[in-house]
Order: structure tokens, then C-alpha cells, then sequence
């Protein structure tokens, strides 16, 4: 097996070398060999790892989520039921985050549309930041 030093997992991997040690720290890669100059050296399946662990926090996966991903990775034989059920909940996740999105947005289109552009004194956007009454919605 061929030895990879961090700079070359962190080029291979498109992650940062903090980000490495970060997630080392965390227990989702595996402690790295060391050399005997203190040197930590990786193999080919770390890249893997980190990689998967990459995409995993691109699609926006907690930490503890990843965790549970990897481990049911590394047991291929495993019903996928519990993937399953990570991905689902994550989805709901997206789902409500774009709901509480759309709500803000709707908000602050109002609050712009209804700016006449006179003064501070009569300004729309600034009633409407001093008094939570005045929004269209609570679910913000």
C-alpha cells in the first residue's frame, strides 16, 4: 500500500489540511500511521473517506449523520433502512428550511415593495423592523 502525506490526501480529496485533522478529531477518519519522524501518512481508502465525507457536508449531512453513513458504508451487507431514514429526515430538513425561506422572502419583499423612498422618519422597512407586529408572519 502506497503512503500518502496529508498535502496529497488534502490535493486528492479537494479538503483542507485543518479540515482533515478536524474531522480526525471527530473520529470519522481513523487515526493516521505515523512515520518515524512523526509524519502521518494515509492510504487509498482515506481518500475514499474523505471524499465521501466531503460530498456527505456539501449535501448539507450533520456530523453525527456522516458518522452512522460511514459505518453502515463499511457494512455492505446491512439493510439500508437506516439510510434510508437519514436521508429522509435530512430532506424534511431542506424542506422546512425552504418553507421558513420563502416565508423571509415574502417578508422582506414586502417590506421593499412597501418603501415609498421618503424619510427614516415614514420609512416602511424601518416600522416594520422596530415592530415584529407589523410583519406578515411569526413563523421567522
Amino acid at each position: 500500500m502506497k503512503s500518502i502525506a496529508i498535502g496529497e490526501l488534502s490535493r486528492r480529496a479537494a479538503v483542507k489540511v485543518p479540515t482533515i485533522r478536524f474531522y480526525e478529531e471527530r473520529g470519522l477518519l481513523p487515526t493516521p500511521v505515523r512515520t518515524e519522524g512523526n509524519r502521518r501518512t494515509y492510504g487509498e481508502g482515506d481518500v475514499r473517506t474523505l471524499r465521501f465525507i466531503r460530498h456527505a457536508r456539501e449535501l448539507g449531512f450533520e456530523i453525527e449523520d456522516i458518522r452512522t453513513l460511514l459505518d453502515l458504508a463499511g457494512h455492505p451487507d446491512r439493510p439500508c433502512g437506516e439510510a434510508d431514514a437519514i436521508a429522509r429526515k435530512h430532506l424534511a430538513d431542506i424542506d422546512d428550511r425552504i418553507a421558513r425561506l420563502t416565508g423571509l422572502r415574502r417578508e422582506m419583499q414586502a417590506m421593499v415593495e412597501q418603501c415609498s423612498g421618503g424619510d427614516v422618519g415614514e420609512c416602511r422597512i424601518i416600522e416594520v423592523l422596530a415592530d415584529h407586529g407589523e410583519c406578515l408572519s411569526d413563523r421567522h
